[in-house]
Formats: structure tokens, sequence, C-alpha cells
């Protein structure tokens, strides 16, 4: 459950945070964030992938989580997606965990399968829809055989093929510590395989891994415990979930919290809390700190510890999120993006400190530019 820091010098947003083995210097953490930039389509990590995460360790945040990193080459969104299905790929993010690290940053990696919605043409390609099987497509799989819109039937996935899944998992799980990387984080959200199986909307099953709340979170805690037994006992383990479908009758911010307490039960440690992914008809009210709302409520029902995200672009908003008790952590997507030195212009707005700066870039500090950004 969220709670408020301790009173201290430094604003909330810049506290320490521990969790199991690993102290994290503050609160702004960098989430998952696809580049579609593996032209290769091997999976491997390259010097895009270096310099785009490093930046933002650089640019002083606290927990850079690196994309969408598939568990198997069918878990991919696109086959320019990344990947850590085998040791080639663990050592080419060996050298960007090496870096973040330098840089003061903890090092993390979602790890994903893209189910109903893999085998897709990427944005950098400028084509839509479904990857043709005869231009390097293949078949994928769901919890039932329910295309998402616009993209083309899944298989539903039968007993080995889920036992297979959660292999993968945990698989891709010890390549993640081989390569350096202090913490993973599973990827239940946004309308990929994991919320496939969870969201009513899109798990039709009548067996074991369907029907009730109890059957729909079955592959998630299966992978759960499995990763926390992959990775031991220091390392922590997130979850990202989407806590709303924004669809009447879908998964919702009650279930997520629920679940996120089983997951908690199994060896989770934290929940990255999104929405949104599983239908292409979802109502969403966009606007700034949209998400956060579900966060709080997810930590507070659940008594978790959680962090929010979505069109959270200034410093005074992240920080009161934190100081209110409403997330423990905030993550920042897109303002990242567009200025990878966010956590160090946050820093200075609330008069945080200036411990963070890279060597390199200590002459640039606004203390000694006459107080300018």
């Amino acid at each position: 459950m969220s709670a408020e820091p301790e009173a201290s010098a430094q604003p909330a947003l810049f506290t320490p945070i521990t969790i199991r083995s690993l102290t994290i210097r503050n609160r702004v953490w960098v989430p998952p964030l696809c580049q579609y930039s593996v032209t290769s389509r091997d999976g491997v990590p390259h010097d895009w992938h270096l310099v785009h995460l490093g930046s933002m360790a650089a640019g002083g945040a606290g927990l850079v989580i690196a994309e969408a990193t598939a568990v198997s080459p069918e878990g991919r969104i696109s086959d320019y997606d990344t990947g850590l299905w085998n040791d080639e790929q663990a050592e080419a993010w060996s050298r960007v965990t090496r870096f973040l690290r330098s840089q003061g940053a903890a090092a993390g990696i979602q790890l994903a399968h893209a189910g109903r919605k893999a085998s897709v043409w990427p944005e950098v390609v400028g084509k839509r829809g479904s990857q043709p099987l005869d231009e390097g497509g293949w078949t994928t799989v769901s919890a039932s055989a329910q295309a998402f819109h616009g993209l083309r039937e899944p298989v539903a996935l039968d007993e080995a093929g889920i036992r297979g899944v959660i292999a993968d998992f945990r698989s891709a799980a010890r390549r993640a510590l081989d390569a350096g990387f202090d913490l993973v984080e599973v990827h239940a959200a946004h309308g990929y395989l994991v919320h496939q199986f969870l969201s009513p909307l899109s798990n039709l099953r009548d067996d074991e891994w369907g029907g009730d709340l109890e059957g729909r979170s079955r592959l998630l805690l299966e992978i759960v415990r499995e990763v926390r037994a992959e990775i031991g006992d220091g390392v922590p383990l997130f979850v990202r979930f989407s806590a709303t479908d924004w669809v009447e009758g879908g998964w919702d911010e009650a279930q997520t919290a629920i679940v996120a307490r089983w997951c908690e039960d199994a060896g989770a440690d934290f929940f990255d809390v999104s929405t949104g992914g599983l239908v292409a008809h979802a109502d969403i009210p966009v606007g700034p700190g949209y998400q956060a709302g579900h966060a709080e409520y997810v930590g507070e029902h659940g008594d978790v510890a959680v962090s929010a995200v979505g069109r959270i672009t200034n410093a005074e908003h992240a920080d009161e999120l934190v100081a209110s008790g409403a997330a423990d952590a905030v993550m920042i997507g897109k303002a990242m993006m567009r200025d990878p030195h966010f956590a160090l212009r946050a820093a200075h707005e609330l008069g945080a400190g200036s411990t963070m700066w890279p060597v390199q870039y200590l002459r640039a500090r606004p203390e000694v530019n006459d107080g300018e950004w």
C-alpha cells in the first residue's frame, strides 16, 4: 500500500526506496518504451537501445526499465522487437545494463509475450495490421481464438502451450540476471498475452485457465511463482497491470487490486499500474495524470506498492503523487523521451540538489550558471 514518505529535507520524489536488496536513488522511473528498432530482426539490442536508455540514466532517473522484451520469437509484437530467449541477446543487453548502473540508475527489463497482438507491422515501416505469413509473420496465440480488431485470429493455447509460455518467462528471467538487470517486470497489461488471460472479454475458456477470477489469473500467478523461483529472494519482481479495459464487463481496478494481492503472495513486490490496450473501441479519457487514480486505488485496496503513469509531465505533479501517498513512484515515459534529463530538471525545480549529475556535465548545472536551466 502506498505510504506517505517520512519528512526529510528532500522532496518526496527524490527520496530513495528499497525493494528487497535493491535501493533505488529516487522515485522518477522510466517505464518500458517500445522502440521497434531491431532492424536485423534477431531480437538483439544495439546502439540505439544503449543511447536511448543510457541518456535517461545519465539524466538522473532512478530506475530505467527496458522495453517490452519477448520471451520467445513468437512473443514479439513485431519482428523489430528486442528479445531475451537466447544468450546472444543477453550478452548484448549486458552492455546496456553496465552503462545504466555506471550512471547510478537501477536497470530493469520488462518480459513480455504479445499473444494475439503479435506479428504486426511496426510503426517504423509505415504499414498496419498483421504481418503476412509469407512476409515474415507468424501464427499468433491467445487465451481464446478471438482476434484483436484488425488483426488475424489467434490459436487458443492448449495446456502444453501454456506451460511452454510459463517456462519461457522463467528462462528469460534467468537471462535477465545474467545480463546484469537489477529487477524484472512481468508484462500483464496493454492487451498482451497475460492480459488476454486476465480479462473476461478475451478469455472465453471454461477450463482451469479461464472462467472465474482465479482461473483467469492462474497464468499470471504461475509465471510470478516460476520467475521468483528463478531469480531468488534478493531481486525485485514487478508486474505491470492495465487496471481497466475501459469497457463495461471487462477487466477493472477491483479485479486488479485482488490479483495484485495474490501476486504479492506469490512473490511479486511492486505493481506498475497503467490502463487499456485490450480492445480497440475503448473510450479512454486521456488527460494529465489520467491513470494515477487507478494506481492509487490498486495500492489502497490491494495493500501493495504501486507506481503511477500516464501524462505526468511536470515535477510538481510527480512529487505530489508521491508525497500524498497516491503512488510510491512515478513512471515518466513520453516526457522523458522529449527530455532525457527530466529527472535532473525536476530535481532543480524542486530544490532537491544536484548529486545525480554526471561528472562530465557538472559545469552545466544551473547552480554554476546563474540558476538558469
